[in-house]
């Protein structure tokens, strides 16, 4: 599925995409998450109209799907095997600054923490207790328990104990989410975040938090990022293969295209991906059951949830 945008982001048109994530929905969610990613692709095109960074845009985007308990990033993010959240979020710009941490307990917020390992420029990616410290320098605490887990999130972890033998693999879609943006000056950013796969191992980390794999950007070509299965993107570095087809010529929505055929070609995983060219094109493609999105181009907005029986 592509979007098209009609004038080159140098100096040109503002674009911005977000996506929910990419796997099952219950019955009468359809709504509520695609008006959440409209809700986040609306904070990132404030951001972009107002002449700001690419960076802040998907910061904004990504933030308001964290606060929003239907989503699996920061409130609302599934549990693990221990019963707990443990959060991952990356992001990257087009000069190339990449910052990332992985499962980190308890934040609201890992994409903020994420920033802020890029900002730091020292490391690219920091994890688990040692990721918290450096988020306390910041003023960053975890957060208590009874903000971070809903309802859905308790229910579906018991469903899941009741269901799934002990030492058993996950390999459910942990639906994270995403933004993608290109602002006024040309910049291109992409960010992640997620919760991560339900009943995942303590300490196991997905793709969000790994460059070319839950997300890419490339300053001559466009920015993308993935959601699914999180080992199969990983394996074959599923942002980093659609930019590499535009990289190549491929139209925009060829180049989602086959970055999902990627991910399903071991045989082991589904997922979905945004991407966006230097050009404001959109392209959108998933082999999940479903994945809600939203995008607004120069002021054009549109939203809706990609299904796997309507591709």
């Amino acid at each position: 599925m592509t979007e098209r945008g009609s004038r080159s982001g140098r100096g040109g048109e503002w674009a911005i995409v977000v996506h929910g994530g990419a796997g099952p929905i219950g019955e009468g969610r359809d709504e509520t998450l695609r008006s959440g990613c409209a809700e986040a692709a609306a904070r990132g095109a404030a951001v972009l109209e107002s002449g700001g960074s690419a960076i802040d845009a998907v910061c904004a985007a990504v933030e308001h799907l964290e606060d929003v308990p239907d989503f699996n990033a920061g409130r609302g993010s599934v549990l693990n095997r221990a019963g707990e959240i443990e959060v991952d979020a990356g992001l990257m710009t087009s000069d190339l600054a990449i910052g990332a941490v992985a499962a980190v307990p308890w934040l609201l917020h890992p994409i903020r923490l994420a920033r802020l390992v890029l900002e730091d420029g020292r490391h690219v990616l920091l994890a688990g207790e040692g990721a918290l410290a450096f988020a306390r320098r910041y003023g960053i605490e975890p957060e208590p328990r009874e903000r971070m887990v809903t309802p859905r999130a308790e229910a579906r972890h018991a469903a899941r104990l009741a269901r799934v033998p002990t030492g058993s693999e996950s390999s459910e879609p942990g639906d994270t989410v995403g933004a993608c943006a290109l602002d006024l000056r040309g910049g291109l950013a992409a960010a992640t975040s997620t919760g991560g796969t339900p009943g995942k191992r303590p300490g196991r980390v997905g793709d969000s938090p790994l460059a070319g794999a839950g997300f890419w950007v490339d300053a001559r070509h466009g920015a993308a990022s993935a959601t699914g299965t999180g080992e199969a993107i990983i394996r074959v570095l599923a942002s980093r293969q659609a930019i590499a087809l535009l990289e190549v010529g491929h139209p925009v929505g060829t180049a989602a295209q086959g970055a999902v055929d990627a991910i399903g070609r071991p045989g082991r995983g589904e997922g979905g991906i945004i991407v966006l060219d230097r050009s404001g094109g959109i392209g959108l493609a998933s082999s999940s059951q479903a994945m809600p999105w939203a995008s607004i181009v120069g002021g054009r907005g549109a939203s809706g949830v990609l299904r796997r029986d309507s591709l």
